[in-house]
């Protein structure tokens, strides 16, 4: 069942003025960079999270270390802070029911379990007359031949929950292959989703106030490589009509999940030019890191404004970029980005540069209208 929209005008919002405090749970690199807008606003930050060398810590005036189904840690959590807000969308539904009893949690508990389990998440777009790659619910060895049968070869088999960044999701071509990979997966809730042969992948981030104010920042894309974001190139170029229908998509989300703060829609444009809803992500995004540097207002600001019931800024970019995440070791080779001109370097503090892991980004900022073809 889709969530119903909250009434804006029964529910009037206590606005955070500087000096208050956001809870935020986790502590990564997202939390890390709101924490940094929140400080810009003179507005005070606690992480929340279980791992003692968060790099968020680092810059937060506060922090908690505690497992996310601490119910005492959570309490003397919330009663710390004015608003609670979350830097990823895998949190246990107990913990978000009890922060929602004590302090306004935005965006809000119905929001967050629409768009945690990819299932429920398909049928609230498509029930937006919304367009998504066919989809179908693996819950077993029969689901998942009944499932392919369907949609056929190819397609992707996925967790419905918990996967992110290409983790927990198998490409399979018969119905043997999809009730092996559903084995391999823990046979654990899955969806089953028809490949879409798309000519690229976009995105879009957005912000909804507390007032309903909505507001779009540029439609961009994204590549990625071995299903990690690599680079992300602001604008997109081509038609203004599918900045405008992406826009309407993401206006229609917000709007029927009563939602409160940024959100991220990836989509793909299809080779005959229509765009399909991928994923929703309920949080500030890694192909919206690009607007630290190149609007006045960014995606982390925003956050922090829509949910402390400010508002909303512009979204209007200054400048065209190209974000470029640095992976692992890549981070050691800060020195030349640090030194070349147009260049904003963003380095995460994290402790250990893992193969793969996103450990900053770089930013290369161009004037408007000139920004090099993908």
């Amino acid at each position: 069942m889709c969530p119903k929209p909250q009434s804006m005008k029964t529910m009037p919002a206590k606005v955070i003025p500087p000096g208050g405090t956001v809870g935020i749970i986790g502590g990564g690199q997202l939390g890390r960079m709101l924490s940094l807008a929140a400080a810009r606003l003179g507005i005070k930050c606690h992480i929340f999270a279980p791992e003692s060398d968060s790099p968020a810590f680092q810059v937060a005036a506060a922090h908690t270390i505690a497992g996310y189904s601490d119910a005492a840690a959570l309490k003397a959590f919330a009663q710390t802070v004015d608003v609670v807000t979350y830097e990823f969308e895998n949190i246990p539904a107990d913990a978000v029911a009890l922060l929602s009893s004590m302090r306004p949690v935005r965006p809000n508990a119905e929001a967050l379990a629409a768009l945690q389990d990819r299932v429920v998440e398909k049928t609230f777009i498509r029930g937006l007359g919304i367009e998504t790659a066919p989809f179908a619910a693996v819950d077993s060895e029969a689901s998942a031949r009944n499932a392919f049968a369907s949609i056929g070869s190819p397609a992707i088999i996925k967790t419905s929950r918990l996967g992110y960044d290409g983790k927990g999701q198998r490409r399979v071509h018969s119905a043997d292959e999809a009730v092996a990979a559903w084995r391999d997966l823990g046979r654990a809730p899955c969806i089953l989703e028809g490949f879409v042969d798309f000519a690229r992948e976009l995105s879009l981030v957005a912000a909804r106030g507390v007032d309903g104010t909505t507001r779009c920042y540029d439609l961009v894309e994204n590549a990625h490589e071995h299903h990690v974001l690599r680079t992300t190139f602001a604008p997109a170029h081509g038609s203004p009509r599918l900045t405008e229908e992406a826009d309407e998509i993401s206006r229609k989300i917000v709007e029927a999940l009563g939602y409160t703060g940024v959100i991220a829609t990836e989509l793909f444009e299809t080779r005959d030019g229509r765009l399909l809803v991928n994923e929703i992500a309920p949080r500030v995004h890694n192909s919206g890191h690009w607007t630290i540097d190149a609007c006045a207002v960014s995606q982390f600001e925003q956050h922090i404004r829509a949910i402390s019931g400010w508002p909303l800024g512009d979204p209007v970019r200054h400048s065209d970029a190209v974000m470029r995440n640095l992976l692992g070791d890549e981070a050691l080779g800060w020195a030349p980005y640090a030194a070349a001109p147009g260049t904003c370097l963003h380095i995460y503090g994290k402790p250990e540069p893992r193969a793969g892991r996103k450990m900053g980004h770089v930013t290369k900022l161009f004037p408007l209208g000139t920004r090099p073809k993908t």
